[in-house]
């Protein structure tokens, strides 16, 4: 969930290039931020609580640095808490993703000469590395640290020699192979700047960086192994603003290519991996926030579609429904990063079992997409924005060609997905906008907001609230249609504001009754559909592309979240509490 950035090379201005690098991981999520670089006295190094938009650095010249943007767990936001935590000798500098599950284990097992200054879980590991180095070289002292840890953790480690040694299990960690200069970070995004060939660490690997090589060794036995460099082909460009004044608005006005370059250039993926869950005895869909309602919307798919069976499940929920799975099964992870702890450690699990499985990821080389026997990657480029816009849709995308191409329809999935893709550029024009716009502002200062839908439509019911909730922060519930007579529709009363799916399928007429039950009530009715009702009081059109209905429906909620947040002056990329990648349990 924090950012990690560092850089060793041939250029003197390292404390910039750490912070330029941590800037680009500001969408991971942080409460403050710190920086150490080598210098000629040793190492020095500045932390800072709040924001890194327009910070600056005044650390002095240096080849080395490391950097950390920091998401508390540990400890309260404070400039002693923040990272890099230094040695009580300062010569040794770590920053850390992760839990230390047995960090008070490990502090009775310190020598008591040692100066705790934090709250924090990291602080320990460097005092326990500083402990190691009186008997041990550098590289080996961090392996032995490392092995004493518990939980899923990824630290990098900078010594006063200006050497970088790093190491993960569970928390990602990836590093840069540049031009006599190489990188370390926590997402990939932040080092394409500078190059483009990346090293995927595995779990219980460590790696030396710097010196002209990086050198990568198992961190049980030491025994070096050969690291894989992999080409990333995703542009710089993608990862910029250009024109916008946001990601997240930008990020919606690519989906349309998205959905493009799916029905244009996945034909052959789409069948392999069709083939695959044709062949299981058992297939499960799972995922997290927003992954998790693309996987249900693959449930409702593949049921009226195909007439295929597959089970959806949360992914931090599968951990306790995984007892059945066996050599049939086929477990189907969706995870834009690809580095989700709850859907990486289901995956690992079921392979475990025996199950095939399978991953729809956004990030090549992921955790998720190298654990997985089949693979497709969603093409969506870098999603900067916290909340997820063009990875949904990709996803969804996929699930909607994966479930035709079942029954042999495939180039119909095409049509449809071009067809929706159209229609969401029509909806980004000027007029469209202003339409939504102006219900952003009648909303607003609204306390409450509902969103029903049947079938389909429920699924983008609840991931258009997750988008109200996590953007403007609109208190924001979705419910299935029948639900209302159950309860939910003592929670209406005059005014209050309800959004209703209403695509021409076979829930048309049943959401209808259900929306003039909640106006009977004094609600205010937001029809979302391809034609205009009475029980409407404020209408958005949308075209009719049938089972890709979910497409446009959830674009709208998109926007009405971004529009929101902007009446209510809130930053839509950096919702706060909230991390692009959770990979903590």
């Amino acid at each position: 969930m924090c950012g990690i950035f560092g850089y060793t090379g041939y250029k003197k201005n390292a404390a910039e290039i750490v912070l330029r690098g941590l800037k680009t991981l500001e969408y991971r999520g942080y409460d403050s931020w710190g920086i150490a670089v080598g210098a000629d006295e040793g190492l020095v190094f500045e932390k800072h609580v709040g924001k890194i938009g327009v910070a600056e650095t005044n650390l002095p010249k240096s080849t080395c640095g490391i950097g950390h943007t920091r998401w508390a767990t540990h400890g309260g936001v404070t400039d002693v808490n923040a990272h890099p935590h230094l040695s009580c000798d300062s010569s040794t500098a770590v920053v850390h993703n992760g839990i230390v599950e047995n960090y008070q284990k490990i502090e009775k097992f310190l020598d008591k000469t040692h100066k705790i200054r934090s709250e924090t879980d990291t602080e320990i590991i460097t005092h326990l590395i500083e402990q190691e180095l009186a008997s041990k070289d550098f590289k080996t002292a961090v392996a032995h640290a490392f092995k004493k840890l518990d939980g899923l953790n990824a630290i990098v480690v900078l010594n006063s020699d200006g050497q970088i040694t790093v190491a993960k299990k569970g928390s990602p960690l990836v590093l840069g192979v540049g031009s006599d200069e190489y990188f370390v970070a926590s997402d990939p995004s932040a080092i394409l700047p500078y190059t483009k060939k990346i090293i995927f660490l595995e779990d219980d690997q460590l790696a030396t960086v710097g010196n002209g090589a990086v050198k990568v060794f198992e961190v049980e036995s030491g025994k070096e192994v050969k690291p894989k460099i992999q080409t990333i082909d995703w542009e710089v460009k993608e990862a910029q603003l250009g024109k916008f004044k946001h990601f997240m608005l930008k990020e919606i006005y690519e989906q349309p290519r998205v959905m493009r370059n799916i029905a244009e250039n996945y034909d052959e993926q789409i069948k392999n991996l069709a083939s695959v869950i044709k062949k299981a005895k058992g297939t499960f869909l799972i995922g997290c926030g927003t992954a998790s309602y693309a996987a249900l919307a693959g449930q409702y798919l593949f049921s009226r579609i195909a007439h295929t069976h597959v089970n959806f499940s949360i992914g931090s929920e599968f951990n306790y429904l995984e007892h059945y799975l066996n050599r049939q099964s086929l477990v189907v992870a969706i995870s834009q990063s690809g580095e989700t702890t709850d859907v990486v450690e289901p995956i690992s699990n079921a392979k475990k079992k025996g199950a095939k499985t399978a991953a729809l990821t956004n990030v090549l080389g992921s955790t998720l997409y190298r654990l997985a026997d089949y693979k497709i990657l969603l093409g969506a480029g870098p999603e900067v924005a916290v909340c997820a816009t063009k990875s949904f849709i990709a996803m969804v995308s996929v699930l909607i060609f994966l479930a035709y191409e079942m029954n042999g329809d495939g180039e119909k999935a095409k049509l449809l997905l071009k067809k929706a893709a159209q229609n969401v550029s029509e909806m980004l024009g000027g007029k469209y906008l202003n339409k939504i716009r102006q219900l952003s502002k009648k909303l607003y200062k609204k306390e409450h907001l509902y969103v029903i839908g049947r079938g389909l439509s429920y699924a983008s019911a609840l991931e258009a609230t997750l988008k109200l909730k996590e953007v403007p922060y609109v208190h924001s519930e979705g419910f299935a249609g029948a639900e209302l007579k159950h309860g939910v529709i003592a929670l209406i009363e005059k005014g209050t504001p309800v959004i209703v799916f209403a695509p021409k399928d076979e829930t048309y007429e049943a959401i209808i009754s259900n929306a003039m039950e909640i106006k009977s009530r004094g609600g205010f009715i937001i029809g979302v559909s391809p034609s205009d009702n009475g029980a409407f009081d404020y209408y958005l059109p949308v075209s009719d592309v049938k089972d890709a209905s979910i497409i446009p429906n959830v674009v709208i909620a998109q926007l009405l979240a971004y529009f929101i947040a902007l009446e209510k002056r809130l930053e839509p990329d950096k919702p706060r509490n909230l991390a692009k990648s959770v990979t903590v349990r």
